[in-house]
């Protein structure tokens, strides 16, 4: 396990014929209080069978955590990479937000935790030096979303920062929340998350201690300027920084509708086991106590229900459900806290890697007969129109820096190709009108069948010839039907030996292959991205297929 073992406790001391330590990774703010409280003696922890339990507890970071379980999962999570081979799974995982939960059963079915209740609370706030928030009227005058983000896209000089979103729970709590504020903008709601969230993407930190060493170091008012003036934080964060006694404290904004909190789930992992289960029920039941709760408060989180212990150092505005003051109970006066939806995270990190990670990409889209079938979900617009729509909407996230092409495919378009080039791989830059032009003038043919293989191979070949270094290198097809009806082209056998000799690990490229309708043959598509890299995504009902081209643009690897 990463991080430095802070000791054990026998959870019951006497008649123990064997013993077994419960292993337990927490994030590190709430290290502190979970040990405490675990050397204080745990009265139901005694496993059956005479067995004593000892609990180890180190601190872990979320993100290296997450990585260590998409690795023995066998799957990856956008941002979050591989695990470093030294992190050591636990037997009890403390995260401070339930989305790494949440993001990894989705990516990992087989990833089930029990449990997993909140044990801690922290909001997520703007944070601002202290002049900066007054010169809008805090404390006395509550921000807005809308005003907020007027503020970061209209060049007023508001320096904003996150620590990256895919690393950080608090960072995607702040993004999801800037999305809805953004995406409530009516007709202009894609342009409007568009620009906030390039604008926050400039100030973006991989740590949340490089992010935190850019708020001003003096009181002077150049200092003060030309520092970070805004960023996405959790409470427990400005505690902290408050707590060192900076030339510049930091304003906590505590905005309605409010971002999701950390929650700090304690999750008991898959396959534990059951004597190790009883003790974590133990140590689960020593951590509901007001005892625990003023742990927490010394480490400047509250309880699960949102109340604080003795001695919390509140920010200026800080909302306590239970009046500001300690309740006889923890539970007293508050309320579980609300989780995000699976769907909103998905949506969040999707949209953020289409508009801040560097891409080069090659969009091929079927246009055989069947793309003119009717889609009743989406107004009873054809399946053609909706993809088109969705490809429209993700060309407006991507960035100028972005290199995207164009083909279209079916059968015979050029001569004996199935497939036809609009508009080659190059910068957004230099043919975004192009691009836009291209796919609002495409068509589907009224009597053509799919030559998916044979356009599977040429674009893949397309790509590899321009491969480009400090991007992700990807292929994205678009098609409905039954997969290839080529009887003329390439055999699904051939084109996988075929692309098994292209594939260069050297040089990755990504095949998304982007189903539309509930008709797609799945498996030979997911034999050809096994082979690649890459993966199948599927939009069983075609009025979705703008989400799932998010995650499409999404599911690709780290830039080499």
């Amino acid at each position: 396990m990463s991080g430095v073992s802070l000791g054990y406790q026998q959870l019951a001391g006497s008649g123990c014929t064997s013993q077994a330590k419960l292993t337990v990774a927490a994030a590190p703010e709430i290290v502190p209080a979970v040990q405490s409280v675990a050397e204080s003696g745990i009265d139901q922890g005694g496993a059956p069978g005479g067995v004593c339990v000892t609990v180890s507890v180190s601190p872990v970071e979320p993100a290296d955590m997450a990585a260590a379980l998409a690795t023995a999962h066998g799957v990856g999570l956008a941002g979050v990479g591989q695990g470093n081979g030294t992190t050591v799974i636990p037997d009890v995982w403390v995260p401070d937000s339930s989305t790494w939960l949440q993001r990894l059963r989705t990516a990992a079915p087989g990833f089930a935790t029990t449990d997993g209740a909140s044990i801690a609370r922290s909001p997520v706030v703007v944070a601002m030096p202290e002049p900066v928030a007054s010169g809008l009227g805090w404390p006395n005058t509550t921000l807005s979303w809308d005003d907020l983000l007027e503020k970061i896209t209209t060049g007023t000089g508001l320096r904003t920062g996150i620590v990256e979103p895919t690393r950080d729970a608090a960072g995607l709590s702040g993004l999801m929340a800037l999305g809805a504020a953004a995406g409530a903008a009516g007709a202009g709601a894609q342009q409007a998350t568009t620009a906030t969230l390039r604008a926050v993407a400039t100030g973006r930190s991989a740590l949340r201690g490089d992010l935190l060493a850019q708020f001003p170091r003096s009181s002077d008012v150049s200092s003060i300027s030309g520092a970070l003036r805004l960023a996405m934080l959790s409470e427990e964060d400005v505690i902290a920084y408050n707590a060192a006694k900076p030339p510049v404290p930091l304003a906590a904004l505590y905005l309605d509708p409010a971002p999701t909190p950390l929650d700090y789930p304690f999750a008991v992992m898959p396959g534990t086991d059951p004597a190790k289960v009883a003790a974590a029920d133990g140590l689960h039941q020593a951590l509901s106590t007001g005892r625990f709760r003023d742990k927490l408060a010394a480490q400047g989180l509250r309880a699960a229900d949102g109340t604080w212990g003795a001695g919390f150092s509140a920010p200026t505005g800080a909302p306590s459900p239970a009046g500001g003051s300690p309740s006889a109970s923890p539970r007293a006066g508050g309320a579980a806290p609300t989780r995000a939806d699976p769907a909103v995270v998905d949506r969040a990190l999707s949209t953020w890697s289409a508009i801040t990670a560097p891409g080069r990409m090659l969009a091929a889209i079927n246009v055989s007969g069947t793309m003119r079938g009717r889609v009743p979900t989406a107004g009873n617009a054809t399946r053609m129109q909706v993809t088109l729509q969705a490809a429209q909407r993700g060309l407006g996230l991507f960035n100028d820096d972005w290199a995207v092409g164009l083909w279209v495919f079916s059968t015979r378009l050029d001569g004996s190709r199935d497939y036809r080039q609009l508009v080659p791989i190059g910068t957004l830059s230099s043919q975004r009108s192009e691009l836009v032009g291209a796919l609002a003038g495409i068509t589907p043919g009224q009597n053509r069948d799919t030559g998916l293989y044979d356009t599977i191979l040429a674009a893949y070949k397309e790509v590899q010839d321009g491969w480009q270094a400090g991007r992700v290198n990807s292929v994205v097809i678009l098609t409905d039907g039954i997969g290839n009806d080529d009887p003329a082209g390439l055999s699904l056998e051939s084109l996988i030996s075929k692309l098994t000799a292209l594939r260069d690990d050297a040089q990755p490229i990504q095949l998304i292959i982007l189903g539309i309708g509930d008709a797609v043959n799945r498996e030979p598509l997911d034999q050809i991205t096994r082979t690649t890299g890459g993966g199948v995504l599927i939009a069983e009902d075609p009025a979705k297929i703008g989400d799932v081209f998010l995650r499409a643009i999404a599911l690709r690897p780290a830039p080499r």
